[in-house]
């Protein structure tokens, strides 16, 4: 603490040796010539920051396009609305569902901080928060309570705030070949049935014609009585 104080009255004293003002006025002065120097940069500053800065506000001034409706595409054709081509919306989809989201280009458009989602179905990504390639994916499966509550809050946000535009085409499933399968099935079931009816008779003769049989050939005593 002493040395501080001996080392404040030391610089006191130079600057008064050396510019012959007062501590209080050296240290105003310096903060107005730094203040000073701050806002002449900014005036004279780079050529090609502000004519960046300005095709970004003017791209924020600008109008943007309705949505265009555009039904259901395949993930491919999605990929073509991540930002890269500034004529094409901004899209994103969240469990299938896909939304313009041109309005907040900042955020999702090249440079941003979820620039990665645009142009894909980033539900795993979303629910798990995760900037993960393998995450970049429609795919739910396996997520916890916590994460699919979370996917659901960003499901609500887009719903609320952005356009719904069109939904992801589900991959065909082929049915020709389970609908074969099933049939040959039943049709094996019923040869086995028709099979397991048709094996008493041909392993012998059934309990109804034997009776029938004895019924017709007389007995040893009918026989004997007749003659």
């Amino acid at each position: 603490m002493v040395m501080a104080l001996q080392l404040w009255e030391t610089l006191k004293e130079a600057i008064t040796a050396y510019t012959g003002l007062s501590p209080a006025t050296f240290f105003t002065l310096l903060a107005l010539l730094w203040a000073v120097y701050y806002v002449v940069s900014g005036l004279f500053g780079s050529p090609d920051t502000h004519y960046q800065q300005r095709s970004r506000d003017y791209e924020q001034t600008q109008p943007l396009p309705p949505p265009v409706q555009l039904g259901e595409i395949s993930e491919d054709d999605l990929k073509q609305y991540d930002g890269a081509d500034p004529k094409k919306p901004l899209l994103m989809a969240i469990k299938g569902q896909i939304y313009d989201v041109s309005q907040s280009r900042m955020f999702y458009g090249p440079g941003g901080p979820y620039a990665l989602f645009a142009g894909k179905d980033a539900s795993r990504a979303l629910a798990k928060m995760s900037f993960e390639d393998k995450d970049l994916t429609g795919d739910i499966s396996g997520l916890g309570p916590f994460e699919l509550d979370a996917l659901q809050d960003w499901e609500y946000k887009f719903m609320s705030k952005y356009v719904k535009v069109g939904s992801i085409k589900k991959d065909d499933v082929p049915v020709t070949d389970g609908a074969s399968s099933g049939e040959s099935a039943e049709k094996k079931e019923a040869e086995a049935e028709a099979e397991a009816a048709a094996k008493p008779v041909e392993d012998g003769p059934s309990e109804s014609a034997a009776a029938v049989r004895s019924e017709e050939t007389p007995s040893t005593n009918d026989a004997a009585k007749e003659e």
